[in-house]
């Protein structure tokens, strides 16, 4: 039973259906489930342990990454993102297997049909953003580094939430993505890194950017109700 809790919760605070700023609590996490409050105690014991829930002191909720942290996991991105298509690059014609371009092709498929019909900002979003991403690096040929890249979002993806973008940074997202698969399908592999490192960075300044005026206006709150 926990550990089919454990795993609702899971894809819940993940797909956005749990509010980042929500309080965990275990009496409406029950009531939501349908169970007893022992598993959803012991599902969130475990996602606090995973790093995906934090006590604070009026009690459990979805984990904020703080700017340094934040700052640090988009610097990983960068490490795993740009080594899948480093892979790409570097790989002898003999060694096996060869880059997973229908993978690519899907997606600049996807991102394609999202120009001509932008998508509403929110979670929907932000997930079809990780898979595009995951899927580029699934594409290299290495699982393990798009299982490092599926923890990232999963630690990030409460702060994306909150702040939804604007249709120009919708259609820029999208413009990057279509930009970086095209260079990729027809073997402009340097040209799809600088792409791609350049689209991480100006996501991760913009994201710390937001991050610290909202620290600021809840600084600011804490003044005046002081």
């Amino acid at each position: 039973m926990s550990e089919r809790i454990y795993a609702a919760l899971r894809r819940d605070l993940a797909t956005g259906a749990i509010v980042p700023t929500e309080r965990l609590s275990e009496e409406r996490l029950a009531d939501l489930y349908g169970v007893s409050r022992t598993p959803v105690r012991e599902a969130l014991a475990r996602l606090q342990a995973d790093g995906l829930v934090e006590r604070l002191t009026d009690g459990l909720f979805p984990h904020r990454p703080r700017l340094d942290e934040l700052d640090h996991l988009y610097e990983l991105r960068i490490v795993l993102e740009a080594r899948g298509i480093q892979r790409v690059r570097s790989r002898a014609p003999e060694s096996s297997p060869t880059h997973n371009l229908a993978l690519v092709r899907a997606e600049l498929d996807t991102w394609r049909t999202l120009r001509d019909n932008p998508p509403e900002p929110g979670p929907a979003l932000v997930a079809a953003d990780e898979v595009f991403h995951t899927a580029l690096l699934a594409a290299a040929g290495n699982a393990v580094l798009a299982d490092a890249l599926t923890a990232v979002h999963l630690r990030v993806r409460p702060v994306r939430t909150l702040d939804p973008p604007t249709a120009d940074r919708i259609a820029t997202m999208t413009a990057d993505h279509i930009e970086i698969a095209e260079h990729l399908l027809s073997g402009a592999v340097d040209a799809a890194l600088d792409r791609l490192i350049a689209h991480i960075d100006a996501a991760r300044a913009r994201l710390l950017a937001r991050a610290q005026s909202a620290l600021r206006l809840a600084e600011l709150g804490r003044a005046v109700r002081d």
